[in-house]
C-alpha cells in the first residue's frame, strides 16, 4: 500500500496567486457555486471555502512551475519566441501556431492548453508579448479609477510634519478620496485602497498607476510587468486588473495627478493644524464628502455620476484584508 506523506500532499496542492484570484473572482464577480468552483479548479470545496472567507494562506511561488510534457521543447520554444523580437509585430508566434509547429515538427504529443499556459508566461519572461498599448482617455469606456501619491506638510501636534498624500480617483465622476501617510510603504499603499473601496462603496475593476515599487517589482516590455507578490496577492483579494502607464507617460492618468495639485491647494492650504493624523484625515474625509456634492456641467453630482457607474464594480468582501505582516 503506497503511503502518501499528508504534509507533502497539502504542498502540492496548494494554490499559486493566479488560483486564488480565479477562485475569488468566480464565485465573488460571476456568481459561481463553490461545488461548481472546486470541479473546475480541482481544489476541495473546504480549500475554495477558506479562499472565499479570505482564511487560505497557503500561497505557492509562481517562479519554478513545471511543464514536464514541455520539457525537452522549452528551449525550442524560447527560441522561437526570442528570434520574434526582430520580426514584424503581426508575423510573431501566436501559442496556436507555437501548438501546430511543435505537432508538425516535433510530434508533440502534449496539449494546446499547456502550451499556451506556457508561452502566456514566456511572452511575458522574455519581453516579446506585442505592441504597447495606450489607456484611453475616455473615462466611460470602463469603470476605472486612478490611484496616485504626492508629497504635503501638515502641523500634527505642533510639529511641522512632512506627509505623503494618497489620492484615489474614479475617472468617470471625478469622485475622490485624499488620505495622509507618514510614508509610502505597502501597508500605507494598501491601506489607502481599502479606505478607497469603503469610500465609494466598492472595488473598481480597472485601477491605474504611474509604476510604484509598492506593486511593481520589475518593468518589462511594453505593458508587462511583474508585480510585488505582496501586492499581487492583495489585488487578488480584491478582484481587481492594475493597468500601469507606459514609462514616461504619466500624463495617462493625468485625472489623478491634477487631483494631487487640486487637494494641495484645497485642502492643504493654509497648512492644516491637527492633534494627530487620524483627525486631519477625518478633515480631508469631509473635503472628500463635500466635493462629491458638486455637479458637473450644471448636469447631476459627481456622487450622483458615480453610483451610476456603480453597477459595474465588484462588492467589498466581508473579510477586510489584512495590511498588517505576519
Amino acid at each position: 500500500m503506497l503511503n502518501i506523506n499528508p504534509m507533502l500532499e497539502a504542498e502540492r496542492r496548494m494554490l499559486t496567486v493566479d488560483q486564488y484570484s480565479y477562485i475569488r473572482t468566480a464565485h465573488r464577480v460571476y456568481g459561481k457555486a463553490i461545488k461548481q468552483i472546486a470541479r473546475e479548479t480541482g481544489h476541495s470545496k473546504n480549500t475554495v471555502k477558506k479562499v472565499l472567507r479570505g482564511e487560505y494562506s497557503g500561497y505557492k511561488p509562481r517562479i519554478g512551475q513545471a511543464y514536464p510534457v514541455l520539457a525537452p521543447y522549452i528551449r525550442t520554444i524560447d527560441r522561437w519566441l526570442k528570434d520574434d523580437k526582430d520580426r514584424p509585430k503581426k508575423q510573431r508566434h501566436t501559442a496556436v501556431r507555437v501548438f501546430n509547429r511543435l505537432k508538425q515538427e516535433h510530434a508533440f504529443q502534449g496539449s494546446e492548453t499547456t502550451v499556451r499556459r506556457y508561452v502566456r508566461e514566456a511572452k511575458l519572461r522574455l519581453g516579446v508579448s506585442g505592441r504597447e498599448v495606450f489607456i484611453p482617455s475616455d473615462p466611460q469606456t470602463g469603470v476605472e479609477a486612478e490611484v496616485d501619491w504626492g508629497n504635503c506638510i501638515a502641523i500634527l501636534g505642533g510639529v511641522e510634519t512632512r506627509l505623503k498624500l494618497f489620492c484615489m480617483r474614479s475617472k468617470f465622476s471625478g469622485k475622490h478620496l485624499v488620505r495622509c501617510y507618514p510614508c509610502e510603504r505597502q501597508q500605507a499603499f494598501f491601506d489607502g485602497h481599502i479606505k478607497g473601496f469603503s469610500f465609494f462603496g466598492g472595488v473598481f475593476p480597472v485601477l491605474i498607476y504611474d509604476n510604484l515599487t509598492t506593486a511593481v517589482q520589475k518593468i518589462l516590455r511594453g505593458k508587462n510587468r511583474v508585480l510585488q507578490e505582496s501586492y499581487d496577492k492583495f489585488r487578488g483579494y480584491y478582484n481587481f486588473e492594475p493597468r500601469f502607464c507606459n514609462r514616461g507617460q504619466g500624463h495617462e492618468k493625468g485625472g489623478v495627478e491634477g487631483l494631487v495639485g487640486y487637494a494641495r491647494r484645497n485642502y492643504m492650504v493654509p497648512v492644516p493644524k491637527s492633534d494627530s493624523l487620524e483627525e486631519l484625515n477625518q478633515r480631508l474625509l469631509k473635503d472628500c464628502l463635500s466635493y462629491g456634492g458638486h455637479q458637473i456641467d450644471g448636469r447631476s453630482t459627481r456622487s450622483m455620476n458615480c453610483m451610476r457607474r456603480k453597477g459595474g464594480s465588484v462588492v467589498l468582501p466581508d473579510i477586510q484584508f489584512s495590511t498588517l505582516k505576519p
